[in-house]
């Protein structure tokens, strides 16, 4: 049998048998408890992955912190606008991700003067697009500004948490509002899972209980207490505590939100970017509500320059 030459194609049989060797191959060498992981050691990495990114991120610098957010505002609109599709709504998700996207850049460079410049490019923007693309309809003009400003222009509170002090504690002040978020879902899971007995919402999301709520109020109002050790924030003990339940019942408030729009598009999960979560959406529906009531507090509070 003559020898194969170099330019002559490989036969697909043949190149079938080569992935399955070399996937057999990966298969012996895994460790037998990652073979199949469970849901919750799924959750768990994933988790953990998104986790390390936004600290590493949100401490690095301030462009590692917008370019983080950039990307959350993208992927969470695409997702919002995926949904509201199957709802019969007809956004216009071109304009809606790139505003969603823009509205972080904008603060960033021309602060809060620049939300409101993207805000009206895009209400200009979909007014054209509504008076020329016959299908549009009023509804889904409002679908697709609120997605923009929903995913976008709320996250784009941190920005303005994030520049207020300077480096590296505005990175701390930022990660304590991420910790706060964190600790009040998880507060919130831990105790509603064990002991929650009388449900929050039972029509929109039935998982929740009240045990868990007032759980997850505590944990946000710890990590706020902590952040009055930052340098360069004035805030005493007692503000924090109220600002924390206030972040804390925004944070609640943001997750039922999404579980609503969800529950009317008849999704489960806003995506499958995040295996155990769902998508980006599912895990970032807290803190959009949370980064910009964060921010008007510290800011009205005179706990920040601005």
């Amino acid at each position: 049998m003559e020898p194969r030459r170099a330019d002559e194609a490989v036969p697909e049989e043949d190149e079938r048998t080569r992935k399955e060797r070399l996937k057999d191959f990966a298969q012996d060498k895994t460790p037998k408890k990652l073979k199949n992981p469970t849901n919750f050691q799924v959750r768990f990495r994933t988790g953990f992955v998104y986790i390390v990114v936004s600290v590493v991120c949100v401490l690095a610098s301030e462009w590692t912190t917008l370019a983080l957010l950039v990307a959350m505002a993208g992927i969470t609109a695409g997702e919002f606008y995926y949904m509201l599709r199957q709802d019969a709504k007809l956004p216009n998700e071109m304009l809606g991700i790139i505003a969603a996207m823009l509205y972080p850049v904008s603060v960033f460079f021309l602060g809060l003067d620049g939300a409101l410049y993207v805000s009206l490019a895009l209400l200009l923007a979909l007014i054209v697009w509504y008076v020329f693309w016959m299908r549009a309809r009023v509804p889904d003009v409002g679908v697709s500004f609120f997605g923009a400003a929903y995913c976008g222009m709320l996250l784009s509170g941190i920005i303005v948490v994030r520049e207020a002090l300077p480096a590296p504690w505005g990175g701390v002040l930022v990660l304590g509002i991420l910790l706060s978020v964190w600790a009040n879902d998880s507060f919130a899971y831990l105790v509603g899972s064990k002991f929650g007995k009388h449900k929050l919402a039972p029509r929109t999301s039935p998982k929740k209980s009240w045990e868990g709520f007032f759980a997850g109020l505590a944990g946000s109002a710890v990590f706020w207490c902590l952040m009055t050790l930052v340098p360069g924030v004035t805030m005493s003990i007692p503000q924090a505590i109220l600002f924390g339940l206030a972040s804390g019942l925004m944070g609640v408030l943001g997750d039922l939100a999404e579980s609503r729009i969800k529950r009317n598009s008849g999704f489960k999960d806003s995506g499958t970017i995040m295996p155990g979560h769902g998508g980006l959406l599912d895990r970032c529906d807290s803190l959009f509500l949370v980064a910009v009531t964060s921010a008007i507090l510290l800011v009205a509070g005179g706990c920040i320059p601005y």
